[in-house]
């Protein structure tokens, strides 16, 4: 039997160790409407699993996160730990943040016995547990060094030790290898891993939001895809791989790829050839994506050895881009019809080849008609341009447009987003000093 299965009948008959039922979450301002940040997520954690939730910047992972720790509370539906509700911090839940969130004043001890403390444990009994957690992590030695002395990595085995050392039921995990260079965060991921296979730690279920594929496929049991506006789930890839997991192995590659396919996949944008795109709005997300990475990808891809064509993974490691890098700007290529992603490949299109062997002005020319033709929001600002007397307008007049659909912040980023397209593309200009948009040459 393996170790998942022996898990999974350890408690069949009892409630699930967390599950989420409607899950919504609605961010709401003063002076604006509120904007769904979840949309009724269903999820439940099974006992003895890990679970990875991957999805693009803003679909929600951090908030689901959080809600399911009872940090925040959601604005419909509930979360039940063990059948009882989650209406605040739970002891049986730890959670591990991206940031290492230690106090500086203490030392590694200290900081792994605050949550005893909290938890009024005795102060001989919180010494044995932390001592005992530090150890477990691989910190021994370091009990009475201070967070400035140690390195990223050592600074989050600390946080990892302070979760652990609660004993947690449920270990919620928050990016928390995305601070770390690849060889410490490899090394954290697979001591924890070892932690968990070897039944080290008294833990039950592990959630962690990731933003690296081949980290999720080698850690999870179960991989869900988050898409946005709002968040929910909108997939989910089973992993039956015994641990330790080998990136070589082909099963490994064609999980990888699946996740690729569906995280590439732009809502209403069929790969296929010839399929006709749905359109998107003015309020849509667009993706954080600077011209000039879009550009210098468009070329690797025109040359040796892709020929315009490429498998993802391989794309990704040969180019040195992370997953959040490449994400926003495969969705960008598609959006502008530059580029096709299907089944873990990219392709470029005839626009997208002619781009990439153009020189530097006519590809101005081509980046700017598709930015008109396939972003609505560049060709409202210019239709509203063309048509003021002055062709002038402030930004906010566009801003207060895309508060009707996005929050304030990722509405500021989206029409910072389109202005720098706008302004590379010179199809109108803008003073930052003023915040006015105009058309170049009046």
């Amino acid at each position: 039997m393996s170790l998942v299965a022996e898990r999974l009948t350890t408690s069949s008959t009892t409630a699930p160790p967390l599950r989420a039922i409607g899950l919504s979450k609605t961010y709401r301002t003063p002076d604006h409407i509120g904007r769904l940040v979840l949309g009724s997520v269903d999820f439940t954690l099974r006992e003895g699993e890990i679970v990875a939730i991957l999805g693009k910047s803003g679909a929600g992972k951090s908030t689901f996160l959080r809600i399911l720790a009872g940090l925040l509370a959601p604005s419909a539906g509930r979360v039940e730990y063990r059948g009882e509700p989650v209406i605040g911090p739970v002891h049986g839940i730890a959670m591990v943040f991206q940031s290492f969130a230690l106090f500086p004043w203490l030392t590694v001890l200290g900081n792994v016995e605050l949550g005893l403390e909290a938890q009024g444990v005795s102060a001989a009994e919180r010494r044995r547990r932390a001592v005992e957690a530090i150890d477990v992590i691989g910190l021994d030695g370091f009990e009475t060094a201070y967070p400035k002395e140690l390195s990223g990595g050592m600074q989050q085995r600390v946080s990892f030790a302070r979760a652990l050392v609660v004993n947690p039921d449920i270990l919620l995990l928050d990016e928390p290898f995305s601070q770390l260079d690849v060889l410490t965060a490899e090394t954290l991921r697979n001591d924890l891993l070892d932690l968990w296979v070897e039944r080290r730690i008294p833990t039950k279920g592990i959630v962690i939001v990731s933003h690296n594929i081949e980290e999720a496929v080698d850690m999870a049991d179960r991989i869900l895809i988050f898409s946005s506006d709002p968040g929910r789930i909108s997939a989910e890839v089973p992993v039956h791989l015994p641990h330790p997991r080998s990136p070589e192995d082909p099963v490994f590659r064609q999980i990888v790829d699946q996740v690729y396919t569906l995280l590439t996949t732009v809502p209403g944008r069929d790969a296929r050839r010839g399929a006709k795109p749905e359109p998107i709005g003015v309020g849509y997300r667009l993706p954080d994506a600077p011209v000039q990475q879009l550009s210098a990808l468009l070329e690797k891809l025109g040359e040796e050895p892709y020929n315009g064509r490429a498998d993802l993974p391989h794309l990704a490691d040969e180019e040195n881009l992370t997953t959040d890098e490449l994400l926003p700007l495969l969705e960008l290529l598609q959006l502008l019809g530059f580029a096709n992603v299907s089944g873990g490949d990219i392709e470029l299109t005839m626009a997208g080849r002619r781009y990439a062997e153009a020189d530097m002005l006519s590809r101005k020319q081509i980046f700017a008609e598709a930015l008109i033709k396939q972003v609505p929001l560049a060709a409202h600002i210019r239709r509203v341009l063309d048509e003021r007397p002055g062709h002038r307008a402030p930004a906010a007049r566009f801003l207060r447009e895309l508060e009707d659909h996005l929050s304030e912040e990722e509405a500021e980023r989206v029409l910072d987003t389109v202005i720098n397209w706008g302004r590379h593309a010179e199809i109108f200009a803008y003073d930052d000093d003023d915040r006015v948009l105009s058309l170049e040459n009046f």
